[in-house]
């Protein structure tokens, strides 16, 4: 299906086709002749927005780049529901793995812009990991993120092999142990910092006794 021509410029056009090539088909599978047909441009316009295909490929990894802030939902639960995600990801079958790890692997070249792109969006992630930590007061945050990381790209190129939603659900559940193991409790009467600063709690429901 081509890109739709009516709601966007001509560079959002060709970015909005090579996303969509680019992660579906791989970066060297894909020509700029593609792209442009499938944005429904001439390969001119194409080149006169993005002058090389490493400035296309270089577009398409930065647009992927969100920037990941803590929000104020329960720090545990945001750390698990990231888990909780990429198993709804893998369940929707058009998983393909991670976009950066597959651009440094296809490109194959440390002086390529993709690398360092990719390294910015892997610490973004572990530091979105260690904050959340801090606010739960974990033993050793920033190697508990470093720990969680690497549990969640585990989790992302096993499933990218056995394509099995399952994988995320098991790394869940060691992200548990690694959280229960630094002092984070699974439920309870523990309380821990917000993002503000502020004392957080978290507590489990208990019936009321008959009075």
């Amino acid at each position: 299906m081509k890109v739709d021509r009516s709601v966007s410029s001509a560079a959002d056009r060709i970015l909005g086709a090579a996303d969509k090539l680019f992660y579906a088909q791989g970066i060297r599978a894909v020509g700029v002749d593609t792209v442009a047909a499938e944005a429904g441009v001439s390969k001119r316009t194409l080149y006169k927005h993005y002058p090389s295909k490493d400035a296309l490929i270089g577009a398409y990894l930065t647009g992927r780049f969100k920037q990941l802030a803590p929000s104020d939902a329960p720090a545990r639960e945001q750390i698990l529901g990231n888990f909780d995600r990429l198993e709804r990801l893998i369940a929707d079958g058009s998983f393909r793995g991670c976009p950066y790890v597959n651009a440094v692997t296809e490109l194959c070249d440390p002086r390529h812009s993709a690398g360092k792109i990719a390294v910015q969006f892997k610490e973004q992630r572990r530091l979105w990991y260690r904050a959340l930590l801090e606010r739960l007061a974990a033993r050793n945050p920033d190697a508990l993120a470093t720990q969680l990381q690497i549990l969640f790209e585990g989790a992302l190129a096993a499933a990218l092999v056995r394509r099995d939603p399952a994988l995320a659900r098991s790394a869940r559940n060691a992200a548990e142990v690694l959280l229960e193991a630094a002092g984070v409790p699974l439920s309870g009467s523990r309380i821990w910092r917000t993002r503000s600063g502020s004392r957080e709690r978290a507590s489990r429901s208990r019936p009321r006794s008959a009075r």
